[in-house]
């Protein structure tokens, strides 16, 4: 069979004798020619990729297994410190072309010695296969009845889930009703903008259902003179409602935009860029929010993009405020409402911070009012417009945005005395890394491993620990749940030779909750780390990382990003209600991909996190009282992160503490009925306990599927009919 590649999108012949191919922006694309053979089958691929890049990036392959493609049924391709890659893919039934995504910067690139080798089935691995069957099932397999699916497209998901028009009509009078109708002012600065996009701007705003608005502009001293004429004409045509300040001189978009809120007299802010949209409703869902929780000092929105055509593309689901995804991305960003006088008593906009502004004014406003008057509104409000130049159209757009970025950051650190710096996020474009300064003395942990024979991976576990870790104040206690076997009791005597491993002997009938309780409890470390026996170390500095984020204030359990043996994403934190109570999210994602708006790569806030790597200050697991011993095995650690939760600590996950985990290596499938019987009765008290939060999680959107682990789209949406 042959196989080769056909330049399809965003690559141009080289010039440069040294490599082979130009990528034009963020997305080369191409095409594998000889795909058709490829359908259900199982191959070897390797290759030779050369580039000239200096940043991390993704190569990828894109199938279409009958939906269209999509990250959901993308394969990761990892490319080894040499370039190299040789790796085992399990392709589902195909419906159109595999696509080929080398690189996903602008750069040179080679890709030399392609050779693509057909397997028996037999040859490859059974977690592959699975995936396999996963991509075919996707939008297109059977699913519960409380999922319909009836399109997969977000035009078609917009047109399923939005208001329609025709009730805009009655949400005009009905907030003519709310307790609460304040003005609420359009802070826009302007310069040279195109009168295309100046006026659908504007427009966007005039045909607002919600009616008390201003727009208070600020021209940066534009040069061109069609700005003027369009801003006089929307002043004429609305007396009192537009205002315009013509600057003198260009100061850039910090100091206009603090020219334009001088002219605000409403008694909140929104943030409208000049060249992008707000939805017929933004203003009335902001206002809608407001009316819920009198308290807000800051409401923000979804977002996606729209074209220079006016499709709209590319929506970021939010979840709600999350301080950790915070300080990670600006995922407030737009549609950003703000109380005007927090806006005039931090100051307003700093200048020196250009690019990214709007997150410095975010991150100082959240620390003069704090995180609870921080509400969220889950609509795509906001439309930002893709055309050259917009950082809608890639962050390689404004690259010194992502600078200030880090720097506002830092100084948000040092407001708030928290011994940390910003660094660029690993593997993502233009994301944040919060590094935090672990203290002299280094804290305490105890990691506690309960198991029952299986000598092997104990070991693995164990000296994965002992000859990875760089973290020295550590001790291991393993839990001898009534193993039998002498390989077993030989492994224990051998590492109970190291002072830092003792192994206490428990043989009550396995209880999970129980075994960890009776040591986590009783400990004298100041952190305690559940850990399965079927773990293993990756990276040297996992305990460092999660050590550094439970130290911080109002953190709880801190959970490890495990993955399985072939590097797809076992744990990237839990996500509430999929599949009934609760999962993983970006499960089976190859550990190459960022997830759903690079989720898989920052540290973020979760409800849960899993036991099989957990880290919480000892007090805290006392205060709580550890474990549920009620939920032997199923969701305890689920159940013991929500009251962790209650108790008012945040639960975070970090993708920069790496582990694999063998799952469920030891334990067994539920397949007896007394196993079946048990699973079900822990099943049901977690979800009576749980049960409003379990279909409500906060850091997880209601516009997201709670029928797989991939952020795809909810059909339908949770959110509430507005009528």
């Amino acid at each position: 069979m042959n196989f080769d590649l056909r330049p399809l999108n965003n690559v141009e012949k080289s010039s440069n004798p040294d490599f082979s191919w130009q990528a034009t922006n963020n997305d080369p694309q191409f095409q594998l020619v000889g795909w058709e053979a490829l359908s259900q089958r199982a191959a070897r691929i390797s290759f030779e990729l050369k580039t000239n890049a200096t940043a991390a990036s993704p190569c990828m392959l894109y199938l279409d297994a009958g939906s269209g493609m999509s990250e959901h049924t993308a394969i990761g391709l990892h490319v080894d410190a040499n370039g190299k890659v040789q790796q085992d893919v399990a392709f589902p039934k195909l419906a159109g072309p595999i696509r080929f995504d080398p690189i996903a910067l602008p750069a040179l690139f080679s890709v030399t010695g392609l050779s693509i080798t057909v397997l028996d089935e037999t040859e490859c691995s059974g977690e592959l296969l699975a995936r396999a069957r996963r991509m075919a099932a996707w939008r297109g397999g059977p699913l519960p009845a409380t999922a319909p699916i009836v399109g997969e497209s977000y035009p078609e998901w917009l047109d399923a889930n939005e208001p329609p028009k025709s009730i805009y009509p009655q949400l005009r009078e009905r907030s003519k009703t709310f307790a609460l109708q304040p003005k609420v002012s359009i802070v826009m600065p302007t310069y040279n903008t195109p009168e295309k996009w100046l006026r659908k701007a504007l427009d966007s705003v005039v045909d607002q259902v919600y009616e008390n608005w201003e727009i208070c502009i600020a021209d940066d001293c534009s040069t061109k003179p069609e700005v003027r004429m369009v801003l006089d004409s929307y002043v004429a045509k609305y007396p009192g409602q537009v205002k315009v300040a013509y600057r003198t001189t260009n100061g850039h978009i910090s100091a206009s935009s603090n020219t334009a809120l001088e002219l605000a007299t409403g008694e909140f802010v929104g943030l409208l860029d000049h060249d992008d949209e707000l939805h017929p409703l933004a203003l009335y869902c902001v206002i809608e929010k407001l009316n819920e929780h009198p308290d807000a000092a800051l409401i923000y929105s979804d977002e996606d993009k729209i074209s220079e055509e006016g499709e709209r593309s590319d929506p970021y689901f939010k979840c709600d405020f999350n301080y950790d995804l915070f300080l990670s991305q600006n995922m407030i960003s737009h549609f950003g409402v703000y109380k005007t006088s927090v806006l005039r008593d931090i100051g307003g906009f700093r200048t020196g911070l250009e690019g990214s502004q709007d997150y410095d004014l975010a991150l100082r406003v959240i620390d003069r009012v704090g995180h609870d008057v921080v509400y969220h509104v889950p609509r795509a409000l906001y439309h930002w417009r893709i055309i050259p130049e917009s950082t809608a159209s890639g962050h390689e757009a404004k690259p010194y945005a992502h600078i200030a970025a880090m720097r506002a950051i830092d100084d948000h650190l040092k407001r708030n005395n928290i011994a940390a710096h910003t660094i660029h996020a690993p593997g993502t474009h233009a994301f944040n890394k919060v590094v935090y300064e672990l203290p002299e003395v280094l804290p305490s942990v105890e990691i506690i491993i309960p198991t029952r024979d299986s000598a092997e991976l104990v070991e693995q576990c164990v000296e994965s620990v002992r000859q990875k870790s760089t973290y020295s104040n550590y001790r291991i206690t393993i839990i001898d749940n009534g193993s039998v076997k002498p390989e077993t009791h030989d492994l224990f005597a051998r590492l109970q030779a190291d002072e830092r491993i003792k192994v206490i002997r428990d043989d009550s009938p396995f209880n999970y909750s129980a075994i960890n309780n009776r040591v986590a409890l009783a400990s004298t470390a100041d952190f305690v780390c559940l850990m399965n026996n079927d773990i293993e170390v990756i990276n040297a500095d996992w305990l460092e990382e999660m050590v550094s984020v439970a130290i911080q204030k109002n953190v709880g359990a801190v959970g490890a990003k495990l993955l399985y043996p072939d590097d797809t994403i076992q744990h990237g934190g839990v996500v509430l209600g999929v599949g009934g109570i609760a999962s993983h999210a970006h499960k089976h994602f190859p550990n190459t991909m960022a997830g759903y708006f690079a989720r898989a790569r920052l540290r973020n806030a979760m409800s849960a996190v899993t036991a099989a790597c957990l880290l919480i200050r000892q007090s805290i697991y006392k205060e709580v009282g550890g474990l549920d011993e009620e939920l032997h095995v199923a969701y305890n650690d689920i159940d013991f992160c929500l009251r962790v939760r209650k108790a008012g600590y945040r639960n975070v996950w970090t993708p920069y503490a790496e582990l694999y985990h063998h799952e469920s290596a030891t334990r067994g499938a539920e397949d007896t009925p007394e196993k079946i019987s048990r699973f079900n009765k822990e099943s049901e008290l977690v979800r009576q306990r749980w049960h409003d939060l379990l279909m409500n999680d906060p850091y997880y959107s209601p516009n997201l599927t709670l029928t797989a682990d991939d952020f795809s789209f909810a059909w339908p949406s949770r959110i509430a009919d507005l009528v």
